[in-house]
């Protein structure tokens, strides 16, 4: 009887709670991608929900307002939708599913799996905006990653924390590149953003390049071409969130992003849409205020933590390596590996132009003597590039120049020492001491090498 009566009361007292009415806005004007909605009050980030007229829901966000007007920015196709069409407000963005069983899985950019092995079993559920770190509680980068690429470990060294551009025009090598650095890296956890690709490229990267080996201890994040501006935006959010949870729980993670010039196109879509201005090459001054605040939640975390060493993809449209995304990515990260379409054309892959590339944190992590040897190989071929054209034809003397005439004699090697099949791993210590056989002619004197 006592049971009956508290749960009695416990009833009464919620129908007796005063029940808030839903209010419902209306949409005046679809211009793009964009709708117009009255009728009701939401900030800027939150979501809203638009009624279907043939039943169901679409969700959008509020990326602007004028007065008493909001801007809508549709997730999802907007097909059928009419003036008057329902707004329902919402709440902030949905929470971001996390922990070890996502690893293996293919997420959307809302977190929803689309592998077609049923739903997820999150650890637990966090908010999509992470904790911003102070940069004088962050460790240094102090560690190097072994990648397993010969050219990037040897010449261009990976520290823990470290984030580097990936600057490539189109069918370079790039995204191959990406899944050799994913199935060979030392990295714990690899988070793989795939932003605005062909979805065709989507399923081949996770094929092909990514392969089973390394799905297992991967999560990917896919927004393709088609998806709207909106969700290429949040999957690249996604794609860091979920990177910066398993920082957070100590583990060393690899984020591959693929593209940042993506994200930074979606944005340019969305800022557009709502009446921001053109500024660089149509690009409006939100986008090179988005790049940094995306870049800089990658690294290390506080001392005694995990990390995030990641990878930014850029495409250089025309091989124009002054693009302004290209440009504002450069100033921002912390090194960058250039692919060269010459050197592709040659079949040289990976096609990694060593002169145009660099790694600013190589210097603090690599023996005094790794430093050396990587400078006095870069020196030599340089002078090479140099004097190729006089080679070629002809007009070179021998002896005009010893390390020229160093790299003519050992080009094979060189050649053999930058170039690497796709499945063929290098760690870093077999990287270096490569590294050092195509140069022993170098620093062996004359005298002993006759010997030899």
């Amino acid at each position: 009887m006592t049971d009956l009566l508290k749960r009695l009361q416990a009833h009464a007292a919620i129908q007796l709670q005063p029940s808030r009415p839903q209010v419902y806005g209306r949409i005046t004007r679809m211009i793009g991608l964009t709708l117009e909605a009255v009728g009701i009050k939401a900030a800027v980030g939150e979501c809203c929900f638009i009624e279907r007229p043939e039943g169901g829901q679409i969700e959008a966000e509020v990326v602007g307002f004028s007065g008493d007007r909001l801007y809508l920015m549709p997730l999802y196709p907007i097909d059928g939708l009419h003036s008057g069409t329902r707004v329902i407000a919402g709440h902030q963005a949905g929470a971001v599913p996390v922990g070890m069983n996502l690893l293996g899985r293919i997420l959307n950019g809302v977190g929803k799996p689309i592998d077609g092995f049923g739903p997820l079993q999150p650890e637990a559920e966090v908010s999509l905006a992470g904790e911003i770190i102070n940069p004088l509680q962050r460790a240094p980068i102090q560690q190097t990653l072994d990648v397993g690429v010969r050219a990037i470990n040897s010449l261009l060294t990976v520290g823990r924390g470290q984030r580097m551009g990936l600057f490539a025009g189109s069918g370079v090598g790039k995204s191959v590149l990406l899944g050799m650095m994913t199935r060979f890296t030392e990295a714990e956890v690899i988070v793989v953003g795939l932003i605005g690709e062909r979805g065709r490229e989507v399923k081949e990267f996770i094929d092909h390049s990514l392969g089973a080996e390394g799905l297992k201890r991967s999560v990917v994040v896919a927004s393709p071409a088609d998806d709207s501006p909106l969700m290429r935006l949040r999957a690249s959010q996604l794609a860091t969130r979920i990177a910066e949870y398993f920082r957070d729980q100590g583990k060393n993670v690899l984020l591959l992003m693929d593209s940042l010039t993506r994200y930074a196109q979606a944005q340019r879509e969305i800022a557009l849409a709502v009446g921001e201005p053109p500024a660089t090459k149509g690009y409006p001054p939100s986008v090179f205020a988005k790049i940094p605040k995306l870049v800089e939640r990658a690294g290390n975390g506080k001392s005694g933590g995990g990390s995030i060493t990641a990878f930014y993809t850029v495409l250089t449209e025309g091989d124009d390596q002054q693009d302004p995304v290209a440009d504002a990515a450069r100033a921002i990260l912390d090194g960058h590996v250039v692919l060269s379409r010459q050197l592709a054309e040659q079949g040289h892959y990976p096609a990694i132009d060593i002169e145009a590339s660099i790694s600013r944190a190589m210097p603090q992590i690599v023996a005094p003597e790794h430093l050396a040897t990587a400078l006095r190989f870069k020196r030599q071929l340089s002078r090479y590039r140099q004097n190729e054209d006089l080679i070629n034809v002809g007009a070179y003397l021998k002896g005009s120049d010893p390390d020229t005439d160093f790299i003519m004699h050992a080009l094979p090697a060189v050649r053999g020492f930058l170039c690497q099949g796709m499945h063929e791993k290098t760690p870093l210590m077999e990287s270096l001491q490569h590294l050092v056989n195509v140069l022993m002619p170098a620093v062996v004197p004359e005298s002993e090498q006759g010997k030899a």
